[in-house]
């Protein structure tokens, strides 16, 4: 019977997510791509586990999440029931719906149909009654606002989420959906979207700023540029990885000769402090104090423990940020 560490909040620290009641650990744990059916359920429950014990509280999921879509939810649920129950009061469990799901047209968007349904199937596959922060996972042009916030509102009034979030958004649309949650009392606390070194996309589309201006929190996601940031890519993309295995991923992430010169000059920085590259990296989210937590992925017990060394590391100096701004080219 799994008994957590009793000093597993000694060595986290927590944010207020905007102005809300809510603290989120520094650190987050995503369950996007290693939690499905073909991860091993073994590794997969060291990997929560050792997390709860070093104090994050925070999984993030979705109902896509996989493959196969909606197992990650599965595998996650069953880790809780068989471990983490007696916890659950110190558990945030997340979850989204926007992306497609499942076929036909009510498998998809922001209507209050297909949010409320997709919810109901996350709440079952993960056997809780609710979640404590549910996301509309993505901005759909062929939805009023005004319906996708009322659907947030009427989900939080019904008990199945706690608090509301949303991903993808840019600053223009999370302003109005500002206002139109404001419109039914029931505000949402926290944006979630891709941000790290070599992707500013939030600071291009003024999403950071709103956040900010709104006061709303901030979590990060793909914060080492889905594993570019890290030191097996110091010289390259090692042959035995996911990115070097899928090349049409190479445009999407912008890697190329010049994206390659950027990482080994992020690693001789990160070498040059004593720290991994991914340590750099979410450190460098860190130091913006607009980023309530870092939203991290990992496929084993040991990258987990060495990204959460990043809250030990020595912090950023201003010459050390500026250089790697400059590597950046931002």
């Amino acid at each position: 019977m799994y008994s957590a560490n009793e000093k597993r909040y000694d060595k986290m620290t927590y944010n207020k997510c905007g102005e809300s009641g809510l603290f989120l650990p520094k650190i987050s744990l995503g369950l996007w791509q290693n939690f499905g059916d073909s991860a091993d359920y073994d590794e997969m429950k060291d990997i929560v586990l050792t997390a709860f014990d070093m104090g994050i509280t925070h999984f993030d999921l979705a109902n896509n999440y996989g493959p196969k879509a909606g197992s990650a939810e599965v595998n996650f649920g069953k880790i809780v029931r068989e471990n983490l129950m007696p916890y659950r009061d110190e558990l945030v469990i997340s979850t989204k719906a926007g992306y497609r799901m499942w076929s036909g047209p009510y498998g998809i968007g922001g209507s209050r149909k297909y949010l409320t349904s997709s919810l109901d199937q996350s709440l079952k596959r993960m056997g809780l009654d609710y979640v404590d922060v549910f996301y509309h996972h993505c901005m759909t042009p062929d939805t009023p606002l005004e319906e996708t916030a009322l659907a947030l509102a009427d989900i939080t009034r019904r008990g199945k989420a706690l608090y509301v979030g949303i991903s993808n958004y840019n600053g223009k649309k999370m302003h109005k959906m500002h206002h139109r949650c404001e419109d039914f009392d029931v505000p949402f606390i926290i944006n979630q979207n891709r941000y790290s070194i070599l992707d500013r996309t939030v600071e291009k589309n003024d999403l950071k700023k709103e956040a900010k201006s709104k006061k709303k929190g901030l979590i990060a996601f793909s914060p080492l540029a889905q594993g570019q940031l890290t030191d097996k890519c110091a010289n390259g993309i090692p042959e035995n990885s996911r990115l070097y295995e899928n090349r049409v991923l190479w445009e999407k992430v912008g890697y190329n000769e010049a994206r390659q010169l950027q990482i080994t000059q992020l690693y001789n920085i990160a070498k040059k402090r004593e720290q991994t590259l991914s340590q750099l990296a979410i450190q460098w989210l860190l130091q913006y104090g607009e980023v309530t937590s870092v939203l991290i992925g990992v496929h084993s017990k040991a990258q987990l423990v060495e990204n959460l060394k990043a809250l030990e590391c020595e912090p950023l100096t201003k010459a050390e940020i500026l250089q790697i701004n400059a590597i950046a080219g931002k």
